[in-house]
């Protein structure tokens, strides 16, 4: 945690970049489970690097798994379990995911259409709700900026849930981000990447300066 805001490094693919994301004081270490995925990392790849990654807590990001994957998943010792899905998929997708996961353990990032907001439903399936960008061809990693207006607008309506601020998040619109937002816990990955699921080392250092300088 810096100056009170939690991180989250997400898109990780090998031991160095999760030791960069420890250095860097991230709050949670990210590995992207999905196969279309450009950062994706299978399952026997996920278990090699186990036994060496930090201490951080563990996030499995999947989109619309089946029971059969999200238990399998849950079985390997992650802390926390992001699904992405498309809001059409709710209610039975969604309910069986959490009654699987567990309402604590499951972060539920539903993509929104434009103009749309969250399902009120939902919020009683997951204690933390991840707001992305919304990408015709992707749940996620897109590198395009997330509606920070609708972001503030569901913060403030349900103040009892954990709210995590994703979407094209880099050192240069940080600060702004913050400030609009409100937001607590960010999730960072494409912004401060040298490819895709490649860290660069600068671009996280600078990210972690500009919310050392934060004022809230």
């Amino acid at each position: 945690m810096i100056n009170g805001i939690r991180f989250k490094v997400c898109g990780l693919t090998s031991l160095v970049d999760a030791e960069l994301a420890d250095r860097a004081g991230a709050d949670y270490l990210g590995f992207n489970l999905y196969a279309k995925s450009p950062r994706c990392v299978t399952l026997e790849q996920y278990r090699a690097m186990a036994p060496r990654l930090p201490g951080r807590r563990k996030v499995a990001v999947l989109v619309e798994p089946t029971l059969a994957e999200l238990r399998e998943i849950a079985e390997m010792g992650f802390d926390f379990i992001q699904v992405h899905f498309n809001a059409g998929v709710f209610p039975a997708g969604a309910a069986a995911w959490a009654a699987e996961a567990g309402c604590q353990r499951l972060w539920l990032a539903p993509r929104l259409q434009p103009g749309s907001d969250l399902p009120p439903a939902v919020l009683a399936l997951a204690s933390t709700l991840l707001f992305d960008a919304f990408a015709a061809d992707r749940f996620g990693g897109s590198g395009k900026i997330a509606d920070w207006t609708k972001f503030r607008h569901h913060r403030e309506a349900y103040p009892d849930k954990s709210w995590i601020l994703a979407g094209g998040l880099n050192p240069d619109n940080i600060s702004v981000a913050l400030k609009v937002t409100g937001a607590r816990i960010i999730d960072v990955n494409s912004g401060i990447e040298s490819t895709p699921g490649v860290k660069d080392q600068a671009k996280l250092a600078a990210l972690v300066a500009r919310l050392a300088e934060n004022r809230g």
